[in-house]
Order: C-alpha cells, then sequence, then structure tokens
C-alpha cells in the first residue's frame, strides 16, 4: 500500500510510542529514518513529516551528547518547516544556545503568535501528563478492588494551524499520551487480576475495603477526567496569525 500522509503520520506516532515505552538502547533510529525516507518520497506533502524525523534525530543525537549531528538533524528540520521554539529551550537543548551555528539556525525560524501559544500548550500538556500518570501510580498502591483505572487525556487542539511545525508536536503529545496510557493500563490490569485471585482464594479478603477503594478510585477517576477538559487549548482572540521570527533566544521559560 502507498504511503499517504495520514499514513505516515501514524507511523511516526507508533515510533515514537516504542521509543517511550522500550527507550532508545532498544528501539534505535531506524523507525524514524524510515519515516524520514518514506515522507521525502511524498514530495512537497511530506516535508512536515520529513521535519518530524529528522527534529527526532536531533533530539536523540542531543542527548547523546552529538552536537555536530544534532546541528545537521535540526537544521534539515528547519528547512522542512520545523519550528517549535519552545522544544528549543528544553534544559536538553540549552548548551546549544552558545553555539554560533545553533544560533544562526535559530534566527531563521518564524511562527506565528496563534501557533507559539498552542506550542506553549502542548508542551505544558506533556509535562502535566506525565505528572498525572505519576500521580495516578501513586493513587493506586495498595488497592484492593478489582476495578481498572485509565488516564484522563486533554483534547487535542482542533483549530487549523498557520505552520505545519504544530502538527509534529501535537503528535508528540498523542505519543506521550499514548504510551502513558499504555504503562498505566498494564499496570492496572496486573493489579485487578491480582486482587481477583486473592478474592478466590483468601478468606480473610476485606471486601470493604475493597469497596471503598472502589469508590475512591470513582471519585478520583471523575476528578482527573473534568481536570482534563478543563485543559483543553482554548485560542486567544485575536492572535496574531502572521509569521514573526521567534521570541529572543533563551528568553522562553519551558513549560514544567
Amino acid at each position: 500500500m502507498a504511503d499517504t500522509v495520514n499514513s505516515l503520520a501514524a507511523r511516526l506516532h507508533d515510533v515514537l510510542v516504542e521509543f517511550l515505552t522500550k527507550g532508545a538502547p532498544a528501539v534505535g533510529t531506524r523507525g524514524f529514518h524510515d519515516v524520514v525516507a518514506r515522507a521525502a518520497a511524498l514530495g512537497p506533502d511530506g516535508m512536515w513529516l520529513a521535519a518530524a524525523g529528522r527534529a527526532s534525530l536531533g533530539g536523540l543525537a542531543c542527548a547523546q551528547g552529538d552536537a555536530e549531528l544534532t546541528l545537521l538533524h535540526l537544521e534539515a528540520a528547519v528547512s522542512g518547516g520545523y519550528n517549535d521554539c519552545v522544544a528549543l529551550h528544553l534544559p536538553l537543548m540549552r548548551p546549544l544556545h552558545r553555539d554560533p551555528r545553533f544560533q544562526a539556525l535559530y534566527r531563521r525560524i518564524r511562527v506565528t503568535q496563534a501557533d507559539l501559544d498552542e506550542f506553549f500548550w502542548l508542551h505544558r500538556e506533556i509535562h502535566t501528563a506525565i505528572r498525572d500518570a505519576q500521580q495516578a501510580t501513586v493513587d493506586n498502591i495498595g488497592r484492593y478492588d478489582t476495578g481498572v483505572s485509565l488516564l484522563p487525556q486533554a483534547p487535542m487542539p482542533t483549530r487549523e494551524p498557520n505552520t505545519p511545525g504544530v502538527l509534529i508536536t501535537r503528535i508528540e503529545l498523542a505519543a506521550t499520551q499514548t504510551a502513558l496510557q499504555q504503562a498505566a493500563v498494564k499496570a492496572e490490569f496486573q493489579r485487578s487480576a491480582g486482587n481477583t485471585s486473592l478474592s478466590l482464594i483468601d478468606d480473610t479478603w476485606d471486601y470493604a475495603h475493597a469497596r471503598r477503594d472502589a469508590w475512591h478510585a470513582d471519585v478520583l477517576d471523575t476528578q482527573r477526567q473534568r481536570a482534563a477538559e478543563a485543559r483543553a487549548f482554548v485560542e486567544r482572540p485575536g492572535a496574531d496569525t502572521a509569521l514573526a521570527p521567534c521570541p529572543p533566544l533563551g528568553s522562553i521559560a519551558y513549560p514544567g
């Protein structure tokens, strides 16, 4: 079957999920290179997907301390439409801010204020999703009931972005949500199955405790769902949609 933009976007999502769940040593970079090659074959329509793969490869190279390879991939990413200047202020990236080549690259990037607002929201939501998943893990320790709690997720923005770079970070958020959900579901089913087994073989099983835990879990699930819905992105009325230079390098505080 021939590749399409939608099929390759789904492929990139899956590659990111595998990377997040299994780790870089186990997964390697083959999946990202595959996305870049197949996206390039789509021509102009696939440029932003090739840029997404290159940006991911740049992040991996940066994590490994290879500044030359990082700059090589980021150069290709920016040329393909990557413009997430918020991501370029991740703590991981800040050592590169002193490099004149990175500074020149950053000055080439253009973004609209409306897209910049969403970039901030997307990165803030990535951080929030991770924090909420960690808290849910703590909350579920010692639960006696056999219910399974899922992780509520804030809805993805539906506005038409001014630049395709926003689509890249949306996929990154979606992959983070999927990876966290998969980990939570696995842990919850293991806990639930263990409690089910104990309830069948242990006459001392505390059913009253289990009912209380189930009620408490339902309350927390409802609170988390409402909080996730309340975090939905709301576009600022009048936000500028004209392309402009990014905020000065070093001026952005990464959401955290």
